[in-house]
């Protein structure tokens, strides 16, 4: 998650909304870092995890992602629940909830693939005082 929070960071200094995450591979590898470039790209698509996703696939040369697991500063939204789902990642670790936007806000299950974990609440509080210094800032 630190590596998720440092993706998170470097998002906040370049003016995106501040969420990082990171693909690690069975080994403990980091195969895939991304954050959010939904300014610079002017794509709503360019979540932190999209980033990850696809960065890792690349890494691997393939796309699923099972046996790895992907951190992510603050929970997905459903479009990135769809695409972690569709890349069988193994295990998700959120940090903080995402009340407005998240997954669980639309749906009553767990969205990802049927064998992955999902494990909440990992450095949450370093995860929210990131998002709310950044939105707090920028009023």
């Amino acid at each position: 998650m630190l590596a998720a929070l440092a993706q998170g960071r470097q998002a906040a200094e370049e003016g995106e909304i501040p969420i990082g995450a990171v693909v690690v591979d069975a080994d403990g590898r980091i195969i895939g870092r991304g954050h959010n470039l939904t300014e610079r790209l002017a794509d709503v698509t360019a979540h932190a995890e999209m980033q990850a996703i696809t960065a890792a696939a690349e890494t691997i040369g393939g796309k699923y992602l099972r046996g790895c697991t992907l951190y992510v500063t603050v929970e997905p939204c459903l479009m990135c629940a769809g695409a972690i789902a569709w890349a069988q990642v193994s295990r998700v670790v959120i940090g903080c909830a995402d009340e407005k936007r998240g997954y669980s806000t639309f749906c009553s299950r767990q969205p990802f693939h049927p064998r992955s974990t999902v494990t909440y609440g990992v450095m949450a509080d370093e995860c929210r005082r990131l998002m709310q210094s950044f939105f707090h800032d920028k009023r």
